[in-house]
């Protein structure tokens, strides 16, 4: 599948149609290794592969104030990469977790943790797939999904984050009693996900995260099926026109969290597409970007964040 594609077409996630499929891959490990042995030590540079050509409109915010870059995150089976943004001037920041698309944490991610440092957060995005592949240089999104994305465990992914906030609050750099989360397309779903698993988190927000469609061996639940019993406020930012997620499911969900006593909202987008926040995609919609960062915003903010 091209990237011009991505969003506008139905996948299915179980069985997504692919150039190629790695063989010998099981509960979320690939064989061969062992549990210390990572595809990914280090993040990839500039825009993955599969994600290019990178639209003119891409957005590029400078590190300036900030200390940004690379960092290694200390999990129960070895290290993983991150990218870490967090002003200079000496403070205990709010914690953003930054969750990536499918491309994994490459340039636009890098971004946006930089644009979240830039309002006063420390923001760090782990590599969600340093164990099972590297996407950045998987130049077909079918195979993306296929030998990488549905081979990691929402377990494994949780625990990540985790991690991720222990090494925040090693730093001495955050204030971890003021963690939040905003995640984008394949992390919106794990928006919903770490909401449920971490009832600490003061709030998320979930753009155009996939509700239904992903439940497997690893991925025991899909976020529609748990929608009631969220104690996190979530603030899910969807995309009227969505070949991924129909809008009878977006309106299950609703109904669900509705009854969760969580106070979670879902906004929908009414004529933008899927991907809509991905500056450098050919779906991204300006309006609807610049009003959904306020959004986002404003809910870490009144959730104290």
């Amino acid at each position: 599948m091209k990237l011009m594609d991505y969003g506008t077409r139905p996948i299915d996630f179980q069985n997504p149609v692919q150039a190629a499929v790695a063989d010998g891959f099981s509960s979320g490990l690939s064989a061969g290794l062992s549990r210390r042995a990572f595809v990914m030590t280090t993040l990839a540079s500039g825009f993955a592969v599969a994600s290019q050509p990178v639209l003119a409109q891409a957005i590029t915010t400078d590190s300036q104030g900030l200390i940004a870059g690379e960092v290694k995150v200390p999990v129960a089976d070895g290290h993983i990469p991150a990218y870490r943004a967090v002003p200079k001037k000496p403070g205990k920041y709010p914690v953003v977790l930054v969750v990536q698309e499918i491309f994994g944490v490459h340039e636009h991610i890098k971004d946006m943790c930089r644009r979240y440092a830039k309002m006063g957060y420390y923001a760090i995005a782990p590599e969600m797939f340093a164990r099972q592949g590297d996407v950045s240089k998987l130049s077909d999104i079918g195979q993306i999904l296929s030998t990488v994305v549905s081979k990691v465990p929402d377990a494994q992914v949780c625990a990540d984050l985790d991690a991720a906030v222990a090494f925040a609050g090693a730093s001495k750099q955050a204030d971890v009693k003021r963690v939040g989360l905003v995640g984008y397309c394949w992390g919106g779903r794990t928006a919903w996900i770490y909401a449920k698993h971490n009832p600490r988190l003061k709030a998320a927000v979930a753009y155009y995260g996939l509700l239904s469609g992903m439940k497997s061996d690893i991925k025991p639940q899909d976020p529609v099926e748990f929608a009631e019993q969220i104690k996190v406020p979530v603030l899910g930012l969807y995309s009227g026109i969505d070949a991924f997620i129909p809008m009878n499911v977006v309106d299950q969900m609703r109904a669900g969290i509705a009854k969760s006593g969580s106070g979670s909202e879902i906004v929908v987008f009414p004529n933008v597409n899927h991907g809509f926040n991905a500056d450098y995609r050919p779906t991204y919609d300006k309006n609807a970007a610049t009003y959904a960062q306020k959004l986002a915003f404003d809910w870490l903010k009144d959730h104290g964040v």
